[in-house]
């Protein structure tokens, strides 16, 4: 049979060569058979798997009163004949049981299956038959037999000792060789609890952290406790602060619980997402007060009197003052710019003297900001502002505002600017903002392409750090990237928030003036400096069309 068929035509065929009728099949018949199908197959052997799974499902399903249960069995029991196919084959037929009995159950055959299934297990354990631990566990598992049904095996064969002494042994041997997940397995399905501290530090001395937890978990909370205070010896604070949560060891680990709450809200604080940090820490005082902390450090002065102001906290804002001094000689401001003027933009007056200024104005720089979406499979917010710099002034548009208010306007002013050959734009990673321009306000025309662009990341290939990096790197001092991810679409934006934004655009002019000067030095000059390139990465038109970007490179 070949298994690149269709798998109605195959199913067809496995069904009248041999598998309609299983009372008519004996176990061996039936494995001879399936490896037919299966040497003869033309796919990959995943693929065959996955297709013998389903007929095998379907002829137990159309079969369920001959009692197929049964019939797995004593196919398990002979397997280990077929050598190479055994494991394969083993999984293949169990995982199909398995759905079945999903479904299809028949009483009666599932009770004789399982005390079938006991008696393979003991003859597997006492070396009559041999299978793979790992098929053992799926055995057990798959047909459900307990202690009870082990020990009813027993007394049928007059064997001595006790179900659970049999269990015991066979995990004695599953622990020598180290194979602690199935050992582990067997125990929980047993019920069987004997096993306590040093089985767990025997797994750990293995590093098998994930199933030392598992067992820990079965256990309850002595050995979950005895779990953690390990990790915490062995310096492993992250598991450790993981089983706490997870199990609701609070009281127990009050000081290490903190510790793992406060180390996860300075990751998020550090990737900006301070909502979400401040969700997380769910009104504990410690841990709002630490994001406090937190947020003084960055510089991120607003939330500060936001949280102070939410939770009524007392002694910070006091020792606001030193702290913006340092702040200052750490991060660059409008101040070390020349910045002389920010202009906030939101209706048809400010929005023309706007253009009127940058049409005498050969380079400027670009960019935007939306509020930070976290929900997961949602839409991407609007664009909020976008903010045009020249050397000395800063003009941040309300696009969100003029769009709904005057939206022609909108349109034709910006056009001036993005469509215009005679003014080079400077960006930073701008086709993400190209795109998500044209997405927010896909209606106009202003956003549809861009002319004259020049992407300051493409001239220095240097992504770590992004354009704080970058600022750094060139003008001695980095941007203050805590605001990146603040809510864009509050009005008023914040102080902080609109210095935030302007120096986005207006350090990409100051950055490109440092450029100029380095391509206009002598080829020769020896200061150490390398001259760098940078008409060659202008791009003179940039189309936006259903969401994918049209690039041609100017030559200059």
């Amino acid at each position: 049979m070949g298994m690149d068929e269709t798998s109605t035509n195959t199913q067809t065929s496995v069904s009248k060569h041999a598998f309609f009728d299983l009372s008519n099949v004996s176990p061996l018949v039936f494995l001879y058979l399936l490896r037919e199908c299966y040497a003869h197959g033309t796919c990959k052997a995943t693929q065959k798997f996955h297709a013998l799974q389903q007929q095998l499902y379907l002829v137990l399903l159309n079969n369920s009163k001959v009692g197929p249960a049964i019939l797995i069995a004593r196919c398990l029991y002979i397997l280990p004949i077929f050598d190479s196919y055994c494991d394969g084959f083993s999984h293949l037929v169990l995982s199909s049981l398995c759905r079945f009995l999903k479904v299809g159950k028949n009483n009666e055959d599932l009770i004789e299956a399982k005390v079938c299934a006991a008696n393979l297990f003991l003859d597997i354990v006492g070396g009559t038959v041999t299978h793979d631990e790992g098929v053992v566990v799926k055995i057990v598992q798959g047909f459900d037999f307990d202690l009870t049904d082990i020990d009813k095996v027993m007394r049928r064969a007059k064997t001595d000792g006790t179900a659970k002494e049999v269990v015991g042994k066979y995990v004695d041997k599953l622990i020598d060789l180290q194979s602690y997940t199935t050992a582990v397995d067997m125990l929980i399905h047993f019920s069987i609890r004997e096993r306590g501290e040093s089985f767990l530090l025997k797994m750990l001395e293995c590093r098998q952290q994930k199933v030392a937890e598992k067992w820990a978990t079965y256990m309850g909370k002595s050995m979950l406790c005895l779990l953690v205070q390990q990790y915490v010896d062995q310096k492993l604070l992250k598991p450790a602060y993981d089983i706490i949560k997870k199990n609701n060891l609070r009281e127990e680990f009050p000081e290490l619980y903190h510790q793992g709450k406060e180390s996860a809200l300075k990751k998020l604080a550090e990737k900006g997402v301070w909502d979400i940090a401040e969700a997380r820490a769910n009104g504990d005082r410690q841990l709002v007060e630490y994001l406090v902390y937190l947020a003084m450090e960055d510089g991120y002065y607003e939330k500060v009197e936001e949280l102070c102001d939410r939770y009524s906290l007392e002694g910070f804002l006091n020792s606001k003052e030193p702290e913006s001094d340092l702040l200052n000689r750490r991060y660059l401001n409008l101040h070390d710019l020349s910045i002389d003027d920010v202009c906030w933009v939101d209706d048809v007056n400010g929005l023309r003297d706007a253009i009127r200024y940058f049409k005498g104005c050969k380079v400027v720089g670009l960019d935007c900001e939306w509020k930070p979406n976290y929900e997961k499979g949602s839409k991407p917010s609007k664009v909020s502002i976008m903010q045009v710099a020249s050397e000395k002034k800063v003009y941040i548009f309300d696009l969100i505002k003029l769009y709904n208010d005057a939206p022609s306007a909108l349109d034709e002013c910006l056009s001036c600017i993005l469509h215009s050959p005679r003014i080079l734009k400077l960006g930073y990673n701008f086709q993400c903002d190209v795109h998500q321009l044209a997405h927010s306000y896909g209606e106009l025309n202003c956003f549809k392409h861009f002319e004259m662009l020049l992407d300051v990341q493409n001239v220095f290939k240097e992504p770590r750090g992004g354009l704080s990096g970058l600022a750094e790197k060139i003008l001695g001092t980095g941007l203050n990237k805590t605001r990146r991810n603040s809510n864009w679409e509050q009005r008023p934006l914040s102080v902080y928030q609109l210095e935030y934004a302007a120096l986005d655009a207006a350090v990409l002019v100051h950055i490109f003036r440092h450029v100029r000067r380095q391509s206009e030095r002598p080829s020769g000059a020896q200061d150490g400096h390398a001259k760098i390139e940078w008409k060659s990465y202008i791009i003179s038109h940039m189309g936006s069309s259903k969401g994918h970007l049209n690039r041609r490179s100017a030559r200059r």
